[in-house]
């Protein structure tokens, strides 16, 4: 009779240890067909900043997986996590945040490629003291991220301020208007600081050259004087109209057309000067945002007006015939919108084998529109020369001419290293470190 209770004790356990072990066997197989696929599809280098696993420190208990919001970017492999999915990752950093054992160290940059990331403390301070930096220029590409370090980047330099006495009459000159320097304005405002913020072009940033239509992907932030704003996804143009309503009900003064063209310090802070006059501060918050100045190409006939570094409007090239140079989200996103148009002829040419730095719905849209004939895709390719109604691309050894009528050029931006390096800055190429 013991031993029949003993039995029907240990079943039941033995039962549930069974099935759990074919559960974790069933997940591990897929999780390794998505990291093969990966590796067979090129897809092996994250955009952004990305999770490192300790292998040594690693339980394997999956809450990094669970936590990622776009899914199947990590996961349990030989009983450690893993990034099984680098070109889903876009630095979220969740997956460090909901790890019990903190085996998970956030990188930029990969060991084949590199990412130059200034200076910055924990508090955003660089390592000129006055000088702040938050945002994509930090690294920090996601608007949720840049929202919540411009708030976080003010409230340290509030601290900073309050505890000094005298200096310049401004207590903070902030530079960009995009999602960080948006977010900082409010802090300044919320903490009453004197503030001047200032942008080159106008306000929203990267997201304000987002092709029409693009949706941008986003998360729940909270706004200082605004408040929590419940945003999941949504459209460029949507955004944009939240800001500007923002900066309406707030009474947030920003100045735009209006760059940075030099810092220098001074008694108590810093002397900027812009083509509009100059500005005696106590601190400097540097939201600029990664772009700097358009990479180019390099070869004859650039210099042509058609020849542009960022797509507006899609309907403006109907009808035509279109080359877009570029293999991140901005080039695909370009080259799908035109697609789309009628009557174009839209070619799209990359210098690498694949498009391992763009998110796998613009991926799978390319390869849509190149299989329904309405997108030419030349990967392995570079363009050689541009003329008035057509270009040369070089593709595999040869050389071919298509008629052109317009180039958009997606090739990312020059970091403004010199101007940062200029100032003081310290500037670190990683290669998969913090």
């Amino acid at each position: 009779m013991k031993t029949l209770y003993i039995a029907l004790y240990f079943i039941p356990l033995l039962l549930i240890f069974v099935l759990y072990q074919s559960y974790v066997r069933s997940k591990e197989r897929r999780h390794r067909d998505i990291q093969q696929s990966a590796i067979d599809a090129g897809l092996t280098e994250p955009a952004s900043l990305h999770p490192v696993v300790d292998a040594a420190s690693c339980i394997a208990c999956g809450a990094c997986v669970s936590a990622c919001p776009e899914g199947n970017v990590l996961g349990i492999i030989a009983g450690r996590g893993e990034l099984i999915n680098p070109t889903h990752c876009i630095g979220h950093g969740a997956c460090k945040a909901a790890c019990p054992v903190d085996a998970i160290t956030l990188v930029f940059g990969t060991e084949k490629r590199g990412v130059d990331i200034p200076s910055v403390a924990p508090d955003f301070e660089t390592n000129v003291p006055g000088i702040f930096i938050a945002g994509e220029l930090g690294g920090m590409g996601l608007i949720g991220n840049a929202v919540e370090q411009g708030q976080q980047a003010m409230d340290s330099i509030y601290k900073k301020i309050s505890a000094t006495k005298g200096g310049p009459a401004i207590d903070v000159l902030i530079v960009g208007a995009g999602p960080a320097g948006l977010s900082a304005t409010l802090a300044a405002k919320k903490h009453g600081l004197k503030y001047v913020t200032i942008d080159q072009e106008t306000m929203g940033g990267t997201v304000a050259h987002f092709p029409r239509g693009k949706i941008v992907m986003t998360r729940p932030v909270n706004l200082p004087i605004v408040g929590m704003v419940k945003l999941r996804e949504t459209t460029k143009e949507a955004l944009m109209g939240l800001w500007e309503k923002v900066v309406q009900d707030t009474d947030i003064q920003i100045s735009h057309s209006e760059r940075l063209d030099a810092l220098t310090p001074i008694d108590g802070g810093f002397e900027a000067v812009t083509p509009k006059g100059k500005y005696q501060t106590k601190a400097v918050l540097l939201a600029i945002g990664r772009r700097g100045t358009p990479r180019k190409l390099g070869v004859p006939g650039e210099d042509r007006s058609k020849v542009v570094y960022r797509l507006i409007d899609p309907t403006q090239y109907s009808g035509q015939h279109v080359l877009v140079v570029g293999g991140g989200d901005s080039a695909l996103e370009a080259a799908c919108s035109i697609a789309d148009e009628a009557d174009t002829t839209v070619t799209l040419s990359y210098r690498s084998e694949s498009f391992s730095r763009a998110k796998e719905k613009n991926r799978q849209r390319v390869n849509d529109l190149q299989q329904s004939g309405r997108l030419n895709v030349m990967l392995s390719s570079q363009v050689r020369n541009v003329d008035d109604d057509s270009v040369d691309i070089e593709m595999d050894g040869n050389k071919q001419t298509i008629p052109n009528n317009a180039i958009i050029v997606c090739a990312g931006g020059v970091l403004p290293t010199p101007f940062l390096k200029e100032i003081g800055i310290m500037v670190e190429t990683k290669y998969g470190t913090a």
